[in-house]
């Protein structure tokens, strides 16, 4: 039978498996770097410690309560406004890993990375609803990508970056199938297979790596052991998938819209990230759960569950947190506030369920997961990934054929009503 691809020689392949290695341990220093440059921003300017911006915001006051998101966003806008103007001359190469990996070269704009990476953490740090893994995996990349411009060949640059970023992500989430996965349908086409294995190699190195530097091999997110599936559990699990199905395109709409919105105001980045920020900080007012990415928001609701009206409250609030960061071009990632709205999803749906499964204590745990998947799987078209990211980050992996069966129902039909991903749907007004 003919072969797809051709393998490299086993010389070749062992090389490629070490210069691994040593991006997964790069891509876990970058990850840790800038998460203690955050926890260092909270402890000097919210005088937290605790690592949970939900916390920090908590002990303060009103007016520094409304305010801090704002001047973040004006001290990111300010900082990415001055660097446009001070570049605006000079030829720009990508300062995202994924345009990297589609471009002739697989070349990165080192300086405008790191400025954007700069603009991240100041608009992380001071609460914005925006997630910290977009940076965390640009930086992962970056580093990957420096690596590889001084001791591999042109030819290889897009593969290094690839296994950079999935090395990011698994130092991130704890999940290095998922950061792998996410490489392999995110950018489908562009890695041959023999390919794959440097990214798993570097994606493992990059998850122990973190483990020796953090102290702590437990999963992202701690979640009780649930009862074996039935019938039932699945077929729940399958309409939760298609909810998720219809609100990824719902939730990209929204954020594309929003976004529009902010240009049409025609203010200069200071002042746009700067209104996203407010927007923020008033609604921290109603509660302090919309400030930061939601992760902390998330693993309460995964240990205790949460009552109808709060569920709805904080869900409604923290939506028009997300879009508010997200619109005003706050440099971030989404993955994390997605799965936050994916959870408020599934608990609303189990709510629902209640008066026709009563006894049940564990649907809404088990629906929450299923809506966090689903709604990944539904904005980002990558429904294997989706799946196996949920398992890894909780630990849950009996759930992994149900979660896997809603995942490709949602992402089937968010494919089929909008044909774009996130990662698809705006290019930065903002260069």
């Amino acid at each position: 039978m003919q072969r797809l691809h051709h393998y490299p020689d086993i010389n070749a392949m062992f090389r490629r498996l070490l210069l691994a290695c040593i991006i997964g341990v790069l891509a876990a220093l970058a990850v840790s770097a800038f998460r203690h440059a955050m926890l260092l921003l909270e402890w000097l300017f919210l005088s937290n410690d605790s690592g949970s911006l939900v916390n920090a915001a908590e002990g303060l006051s009103g007016w520094r309560r409304l305010i801090t998101p704002a001047l973040g966003g004006l001290a990111a806008g300010t900082l990415l406004w001055g660097w446009q103007r001070y570049t605006r001359q000079r030829p720009h190469a990508p300062t995202d890993y994924m345009e990297a990996l589609e471009s002739d070269e697989g070349r990165f704009d080192a300086s405008s990375s790191l400025i954007k990476s700069t603009a991240s953490l100041l608009v992380v740090a001071s609460g914005s609803a925006i997630g910290r893994e977009g940076a965390m995996i640009l930086l992962a990349a970056l580093a990957a990508s420096f690596f590889a411009q001084r001791f591999t060949p042109k030819a290889e640059w897009k593969l290094w970056i690839a296994c950079g970023a999935a090395a990011g992500m698994a130092s991130a989430y704890h999940a290095p199938l998922a950061g792998s996965l996410f490489i392999a349908e995110i950018l489908f086409g562009t890695l041959m297979l023999a390919s794959l294995g440097p990214v798993v190699i570097a994606a493992v190195v990059a998850l122990l790596a973190s483990q020796l530097l953090n102290g702590d091999a437990r999963p992202l997110y701690q979640v009780d052991a649930l009862p074996a599936l039935t019938a039932v559990d699945y077929g729940l699990m399958l309409a939760a998938g298609l909810i998720c199905g219809l609100a990824g395109p719902l939730l990209m709409w929204l954020m594309d819209t929003t976004h529009r919105g902010f240009v049409a105001l025609k203010l200069s980045p200071p002042w746009q990230l700067a209104l996203g920020g407010l927007i923020v900080g008033l609604l921290s007012l109603l509660t302090p759960a919309v400030w930061g990415n939601g992760y902390s928001v998330v693993q309460g609701f995964l240990l205790t569950p949460p009552t109808l009206a709060i569920i709805t409250g904080i869900f409604v609030c923290k939506l028009l947190a997300i879009l508010a960061s997200s619109g005003s071009g706050a440099p971030g990632g989404v993955f994390t506030p997605t799965l936050f709205v994916g959870l408020a999803i599934g608990i609303l749906f189990a709510q629902a369920c209640s008066a026709g499964f009563p006894g049940n204590e564990s649907l809404p745990i088990l629906l929450a997961m299923t809506g966090m998947a689903a709604l990944l799987a539904a904005t980002t078209h990558a429904p294997i990934m989706s799946a196996l990211m949920i398992c890894e980050m909780t630990g849950q992996y009996t759930l992994l054929p149900g979660l896997l069966m809603a995942c490709v129902l949602a992402s089937v039909l968010s494919r089929t009503l909008r044909q774009n991903s996130i990662y698809r749907q705006h290019v930065p007004e903002h260069r």
